[in-house]
């Protein structure tokens, strides 16, 4: 059987998403609770892997195995054997053409920003904190230059093994409430660091050091070395996967606590 699950977690208590030795990761401490469950060793795949203190809303993965669990178990089961910082929210039979990271069309991040002369202490390492006033206005008009297919490579982290710089933006939307800055990025794939760096590009626009349209200009550059530095992690959710409707999978964006 393969199964789909849903995963949310809190990525102040990991090093990313990927398995690495002797330290900490979500796909570590998943894999442990599935082979806990299972009884035999299990492999998860992953939509997308995420970085050291960044957090999954609703990380979507796929495990393969013989053994024959109710689905209960791979939700409560599981998460009896997974640590605090880590919820299985669903699981799903799939179908064997289904893949979590090459079944999907789109990925959704949202970013939560507190724009506030003092930094936050309950939501400490779950939103990221600007103490500047920012131009929210000129922070809208830079976003939408991001929409559309281009090449992205102004915000690629020098590690990043994606085969190709373009991808595709869907939305790049911008919310105020009150002093919290919601910013919702969508698009089929995302480069290593590409959201975080986008950040410091549009906090760079916000602090008034350059006008909405170098938004255009930075893109047009395609060199890292010409944009502002990788911004905090702390802020930032992968929120959702998009896979075709024949799936069946509730792995779109959804609020469940609030703001993400």
């Amino acid at each position: 059987m393969k199964y789909a699950l849903a995963v949310e977690y809190d990525g102040r208590a990991f090093y990313g998403w990927q398995i690495q030795k002797d330290l900490p990761t979500v796909q570590a401490a998943l894999e442990a609770a599935l082979s806990q469950m299972a009884g035999e060793p299990v492999q998860v795949h992953a939509a997308g892997r995420t970085d050291a203190g960044v957090h999954g809303a609703r990380q979507i993965v796929h495990f393969e195995t013989d053994v024959n669990r109710p689905l209960t178990a791979w939700v409560r089961g599981v998460n009896s054997f997974l640590p605090d910082t880590v919820a299985v929210l669903w699981a799903a039979p799939v179908p064997d053409a289904f893949h979590a990271r090459f079944s999907a069309f789109a990925r959704h991040y949202r970013y939560l920003l507190l724009n506030h002369p003092v930094r936050p202490a309950l939501w400490s390492g779950r939103m990221g904190w600007a103490f500047n006033d920012l131009d929210f206005a000129a922070m809208q008009a830079a976003a939408v230059h991001l929409l559309g297919q281009h090449d992205f490579s102004s915000f690629r982290a020098a590690e990043c093994q994606a085969k190709t710089p373009v991808k595709t933006m869907t939305r790049a939307h911008i919310q105020k409430e009150g002093s919290l800055i919601i910013c919702d990025f969508s698009a089929d794939a995302f480069l290593h660091h590409m959201v975080r760096n986008i950040m410091g590009a549009l906090l760079h626009v916000g602090k008034g050091h350059e006008s909405p349209e170098w938004m255009a200009d930075l893109i047009l550059a395609r060199d890292r070395t010409s944009a502002p530095p990788t911004f905090m992690p702390d802020g930032l959710y992968l929120a959702g996967v998009s896979y075709p409707p024949e799936f069946g999978l509730a792995s779109e964006p959804v609020s469940r606590h609030g703001l993400i």
